[in-house]
């Protein structure tokens, strides 16, 4: 029975990314669950802050979430062709102490998909994560891609994806990530 934790890189309530995740959240396999995290609340990353204050409280919970499930979900919004700064700086909060990556992130399944309002996709801000999976160790799962465009199309007022063929891509998508994790957990 596969846990997932699932992390939308935007802040705002109303985000195309946090519809997307709540919405791959519903679309679990029966077995499999994916619990929904926040960035939050953690403050921009400061070293002289880690030194004198230690790791904030908010990082220290997310931590602990992250080291007790078995796979990773990451829902990236594309800001300016990149990686969004707040969950940059989320991920960064993370790794810090050095020493705590490998119990955060080494050898944890990661899967990562995206959404945005306009017509672009976020396959530039997927790509850009690639180099910092790899520093901290991860296992990304590279089986299919959901990247959402046109967002505004694909979910109703209340997040609902109201495209079908979103909707089974997406589910399609969860149900090989959950597979990857159930393998690698095995």
């Amino acid at each position: 029975m596969p846990e997932i934790l699932g992390l939308s890189g935007s802040l705002r309530r109303a985000s195309v990314n946090s519809m997307l995740l709540r919405a791959a959240s519903q679309l679990a396999p029966a077995g499999t669950t994916i619990e929904i995290a926040s960035i939050r609340g953690i403050p921009l990353y400061d070293g002289d802050v880690e030194e004198a204050e230690g790791i904030p409280p908010t990082v220290q919970e997310l931590k602990r979430r992250i080291a007790a499930t078995d796979g990773l979900l990451i829902v990236t919004p594309e800001y300016n062709n990149s990686i969004p700064g707040v969950l940059k700086n989320a991920i960064d909060w993370l790794s810090r102490p050095p020493e705590d990556i490998r119990s955060v992130f080494g050898a944890r399944p990661v899967a990562i998909i995206g959404a945005t309002p306009g017509q672009g996709s976020t396959a530039l801000a997927q790509t850009a994560w690639l180099p910092v999976l790899r520093t901290l160790g991860t296992v990304p799962w590279f089986g299919s891609r959901v990247m959402v465009s046109n967002a505004d199309e694909v979910f109703d007022s209340e997040g609902k994806i109201i495209d079908e063929k979103t909707r089974k891509r997406l589910e399609a998508f969860i149900n090989g990530f959950a597979a990857f994790v159930s393998e690698r957990r095995g």
